[in-house]
């Protein structure tokens, strides 16, 4: 098994990796949002990806989540461990909290850019449950260690939190008052822009995902805290940022124990619509790595 690591933002590089190659990848996608770096943390393997690219410079809406599936399933990576900043939208989700959610709200406007299947081939995968329970839990007791070891002198100390539900907004601006109010209102727990296309991409690759949402601000609904600003975010994240890659860490050093007994690698299983017949050679070629051992 591989481990992948979707950087979010502040987050360009890993920590106490060995063997650092940078890696680029060809995909029938266009581009990805960059350089692979590969290395190993111990026996595991891992290969890292920053979503906005070196420095930050791909909008969220901008990003080619395709391209970066594509390219780690491409590498042989099982199992993605994604790390996002989100703004809190519930009172006891305080910042730097980590939530490790396992729900999604859609509210982007990108759902065509989040399947590989279109032009001439038609899916559809299980999504009931989005986030892979057994490589969630596993990221959730590494994220519980690295929390308590960073902040064991704190009064407070931030919480890792298991289960949760993220609403994925269009961005790049934050919300609107009225729209963090309605999404509070429905019960949702945490906001964010870029995960759910790696979700959704990642299931029907067949690869694992978890996401640590690392908590930056309460949205612009929390009456003492008022509209979020890019300082407010940019101070909390250099905290997270820390804390992220702890886990990283901390999820590596216990990959090689991890047992593969979930159904993310057969999720494609019965979830191609189209006939085999009228499949092209085009998309079987351009598909490849997605397909195989699917029909």
């Amino acid at each position: 098994m591989k481990l992948g690591i979707i950087g979010g933002s502040g987050l360009y590089n890993v920590d106490n990796v060995k063997k650092i190659d940078s890696i680029m990848v060809d995909t029938p996608f266009g581009l990805a949002s960059g350089q692979y770096l590969y290395g190993k943390i111990k026996e595991t393997e891992i290969y890292f990806l920053p979503r906005h690219g070196q420095g930050h410079t791909i909008s969220p809406s901008e990003i080619n989540h395709r391209a970066n599936i594509f390219g780690m399933k491409k590498l042989g990576v099982t199992h993605i461990l994604s790390i996002s900043a989100v703004g809190s939208l519930r009172e006891e989700l305080a910042p730097k909290d980590v939530v490790l959610i396992d729900q999604y709200l859609d509210r982007t406007k990108q759902s065509h850019k989040h399947t590989f299947f279109n032009n001439g081939i038609v899916a559809h995968i299980p999504f009931s449950d989005p986030i892979c329970i057994e490589f969630s839990k596993m990221v959730f007791e590494q994220t519980k260690q690295a929390v308590s070891e960073l902040y064991n002198a704190d009064k407070n100390p931030p919480k890792a939190v298991l289960g949760g539900t993220y609403v994925n907004m269009e961005g790049p601006a934050f919300s609107t008052k009225a729209e963090s109010l309605l999404y509070k209102s429905w019960g949702m727990d945490i906001i964010g822009m870029t995960s759910l296309g790696e979700a959704k991409l990642a299931r029907e690759a067949g690869i694992c995902y978890s996401i640590a949402a690392m908590v930056t601000d309460y949205d612009c609904w929390h009456p003492e805290h008022g509209n979020v600003s890019i300082e407010m975010v940019i101070n909390t994240m250099k905290s997270n940022i820390n804390t992220a890659k702890v886990i990283i860490e901390k999820v590596a050093n216990s990959f090689g124990s991890l047992e593969r007994n979930c159904s993310c690698e057969n999720a494609l299983s019965n979830a191609i619509m189209t006939s085999p017949k009228c499949i092209s050679n085009e998309i079987k070629n351009k598909l490849g790595p997605i397909l195989e051992g699917s029909y």
